[in-house]
């Protein structure tokens, strides 16, 4: 059984994983760099583990050190307990859910790979919004999307923000980065893909009318909030579709927009929304 250790200095060695959470730009480079990402809450950290992410250590208040013992008897990795106050002087903020965990990272599949026996796959490009990538993930996960693709200026979805809005579900959809960029498009159409372009475009098709899920492999290309997929994405689509818009409204975020997109290509898959085998 793993001891808990207490620790009172807010400046412990041991606690450098934790550091800065809130510097967005420092973690950014500091977290691929060390092979590491944060998993934030009970849930999340089991979700991590059951993923098969390796755990470096966690950072508890002493209040869910019960809660998570099963956990820290089975990874047997260090334990560190502080005060809340103390957290929140390492990490920049208050920990609202009293318990992190440093995972190590593994490395990325190649795009081929993930390609071979995907059916439904998302394309995402220069979406560096972390909150949109958790929706995005999360949305991916549950309405059975096999597999996400992104741009090399796409956010982490690694990194803490992204893993906490997806609630863990970045840890469900396999991810590449799909890199040279639009150049790496041919590799996802030679593969038997029809690359979709989703835009609020008029000269689109509406989705209803292109019917993706009666397609036998489609990609789904996302932009980022407000500018949207880049003219070169666009030019190498195989065919732009839209989301019907009411009451004047221009477009959708591109959150809300990915989950409405998802549906419409998942619906009527074989095995309700599962890959095909």
């Amino acid at each position: 059984m793993a001891e808990p250790i207490t620790v009172e200095d807010p400046d412990d060695p041991r606690l450098r994983d934790y550091t800065d959470l809130t510097d967005v730009e420092l973690r950014r480079r500091r977290e691929p760099a060390e092979g590491l990402f944060i998993a934030e809450g009970e849930k999340v950290i089991r979700r991590a583990r059951d993923a098969g992410y390796a755990m470096r250590s966690m950072l508890l208040s002493a209040k869910w050190v019960d809660t998570m013992r099963d956990v820290i008897d089975a990874s047997q990795v260090p334990v560190y307990v502080v005060d809340p106050r103390l957290a929140e002087r390492v990490t920049g903020y208050h920990v609202h859910r009293g318990a992190l965990a440093s995972m190590q990272r593994r490395p990325l599949p190649e795009t081929a790979e993930l390609l071979r026996t995907a059916r439904r796959v998302v394309v995402m490009e220069a979406v560096n919004d972390h909150t949109n990538i958790g929706a995005i993930f999360r949305s991916a996960a549950a309405l059975g999307m096999d597999a996400v693709l992104l741009s090399p200026d796409c956010a982490d979805p690694l990194y803490r923000r992204s893993v906490k809005v997806s609630m863990g579900a970045v840890f469900s959809v396999p991810y590449a980065r799909l890199d040279p960029w639009p150049q790496g498009l041919e590799t996802v159409r030679e593969a038997g893909f029809r690359l979709l372009a989703l835009t609020p475009d008029e000269k689109a098709t509406a989705l209803d009318e292109a019917a993706p899920h009666r397609m036998d492999r489609v990609a789904l290309m996302l932009g980022a909030e407000g500018e949207g997929l880049s003219r070169r994405a666009l030019a190498a689509a195989d065919e732009w579709v839209r989301i019907p818009m009411s009451h004047g409204v221009d477009s959708l975020n591109v959150g809300a927009a990915a989950a409405v997109a998802f549906y419409a290509v998942a619906t009527g898959r074989p095995g309700d929304g599962q890959p095909e085998t």
